[in-house]
């Protein structure tokens, strides 16, 4: 199950409207198409996770905001298998929006899963964010490019997400959770 396309067509109204960015600005800024930018907007198109960081950069705000449904009223379960989901275009790797920072926290939570055939290779985030990884399943390379790990079942790593970094599957099925830290 992916991310409602209205989620991110209302967040991305919201934020570009929060910074007082034109559409034009921001599909500058985040090196994506107008035409694309308007499309998510008006709930359509079908955006992958490149697309939905470089405009989480362009608009200086977290990923997650950008995909995070309406506060709940009542205990929230996700199921596994549900949840916000989003695919990464250039890579076997994809991950699902667990918990969102409430106001005045600068977190998020995700599970995350990378199938064998390469990196996937992450842009730097917003300044100062850092990375925290705890593997559940398989085996894991990941960190910054120049300085990456490997991971075996439930180890933990952080670093920083603001440079270049990457995580690469070394066994089928793995999966992990991942703690953007905002700072």
């Amino acid at each position: 199950m992916g991310a409602p396309l209205e989620f991110i067509a209302a967040a991305l109204r919201r934020e570009r409207d929060r910074a007082q960015l034109s559409l034009s600005e921001v599909a500058k800024r985040a090196g994506v198409a107008k035409s694309t930018l308007h499309q998510l907007e008006s709930g359509a198109g079908n955006p992958n996770i490149e697309t939905l960081w470089a405009l989480a950069v362009a608009l200086n705000v977290p990923f997650s905001r950008l995909v995070e449904p309406p506060a709940p009223t009542a205990p929230r379960v996700i199921r596994a298998g549900e949840g916000p989901s989003i695919q990464a275009e250039q890579a076997d790797f994809g991950g699902t929006l667990l918990a969102t920072c409430p106001p005045g926290a600068r977190r998020d939570i995700y599970l995350m899963r990378v199938g064998m055939g390469g990196p996937r290779k992450a842009d730097a985030h917003l300044p100062g964010t850092v990375e925290h990884v705890i593997l559940m399943s398989g085996r894991l390379r990941v960190g910054p490019a120049d300085a990456t790990v490997d991971l075996d079942v439930h180890d933990y790593c952080s670093f920083p997400g603001d440079v270049p970094h990457l995580y690469e599957a070394l066994a089928p099925g793995t999966s992990f959770t991942l703690v953007m830290e905002h700072r």
